[in-house]
């Protein structure tokens, strides 16, 4: 039975600019560990059409019950480090004044 994703949302001001996020994916477990997923994260500029930014964070690795059972794992996303990883983002290249395709950033830690 797969897990129903939450719903997680919020509006934060990073450097002046109004921006909204929400949880895009909840973390992907396949059978190889190089289908793993983590989570994703959506922001968006809250006015306006404008260059879209997506999260990825790295996997948290799953408990294992029994042999063939995977308990999820369901990481904790703080509203203040989604903040520092968008300013990462900016840093990295991201100007959500741009237009195109959404900007993928690959976050190195985890949203905990």
């Amino acid at each position: 039975m797969p897990i129903a994703k939450r719903s997680i949302e919020s509006k934060i001001t990073v450097d002046g600019l109004s921006l909204t996020w929400h949880l895009q994916r909840e973390q992907q477990i396949w059978s190889t560990e190089e289908n793993w997923k983590g989570i994703a994260i959506h922001v968006r500029v809250v006015e306006g059409k404008f260059r879209e930014l997506l999260l990825e964070y790295p996997v948290v690795v799953p408990h294992k019950v029994g042999y063939t059972k995977i308990k999820p794992v369901l990481p904790i996303v703080p509203a203040a480090k989604v903040a520092a990883h968008i300013r990462a983002a900016i840093a990295a290249g991201w100007d959500p004044g741009s237009r195109g395709k959404p900007f993928v950033y690959q976050v190195e830690e985890l949203p905990n």
